[in-house]
């Protein structure tokens, strides 16, 4: 059995906001593999589902951000998981929009909801760090990570959440390269699959236009004089 969490803040006012895009994240899964309706449990909304034989556990924490490892460790006491069997979907600034990468263990890097759970479960467990971008200025990071994404990143994002839903069972599994492997497939579709497209639209050339009769011949000159042609005209 696995928990997946998605770090981000509760309610309307932030659900479209960079910082939210774990609980994006993680809305998609339950959407697209068919797991139960969210409901209220561990501090946090929880949806469950299985990817083959794997039981996996959604967990959005509900206690805001700086608090997100109250509502981890409480999920992991109940279902007796050590923290291998915990991934978290984050933001993450140091990557460029649209970029993911995996880890396991390390620092938190400054991020609040990371910090939180290191103080509740320790560091061993794996991140999936979604790339947001950096607003250039430390100063900058408080009020960028807390709007909304502009409509220009919509389809970056529509791709990459479609490409962690698409790879999800895979990273369940512990396949980390195929579930990279399919958001990439999403991010950056293989160039032949366009070209492919392109030639199938391409119309076919117009068939020769037949002609009855035999061919005139080219070789040879009309000797009629102006009005043997006239004459012949109207025989």
């Amino acid at each position: 059995m696995q928990l997946f969490v998605g770090l981000g803040n509760p309610g309307a006012k932030y659900a479209g906001n960079r910082h939210n895009i774990g609980f994006m994240a993680l809305d998609r899964i339950a959407a697209d593999h068919g797991f139960s309706p969210w409901r209220g449990k561990f501090q946090g909304a929880v949806s469950e589902g299985r990817f083959g034989s794997e039981k996996v556990v959604l967990l959005k924490p509900e206690t805001f951000m700086n608090l997100s490892g109250q509502s981890v460790g409480e999920a992991m006491r109940f279902y007796k998981l050590a923290p291998e069997d915990v991934t978290v979907f984050h933001d993450e600034l140091d990557l460029a929009p649209g970029k993911l990468k995996v880890k396991t263990g390390g620092g938190h890097a400054g991020h609040n909801g990371l910090r939180s759970i290191h103080q509740h479960i320790g560091e061993s467990y794996r991140r999936v760090r979604m790339g947001i971008g950096h607003p250039g200025q430390k100063n900058l990071v408080s009020s960028y990570v807390l709007r909304d994404f502009a409509k220009a990143e919509q389809e970056w994002l529509d791709d990459l959440l479609r490409g962690i839903s698409d790879g999800a069972a895979d990273l369940a599994a512990g396949d980390q390269a195929r579930f990279m492997n399919a958001v990439s497939l999403r991010m950056k579709p293989p160039k032949n699959q366009n070209r492919a497209a392109g030639a199938a639209a391409k119309p076919a050339p117009a068939p020769a236009q037949e002609t009855s009769g035999p061919a005139p011949d080219k070789g040879s000159e009309d000797s009629r004089s102006p009005l043997q042609k006239l004459v012949d005209k109207f025989r």
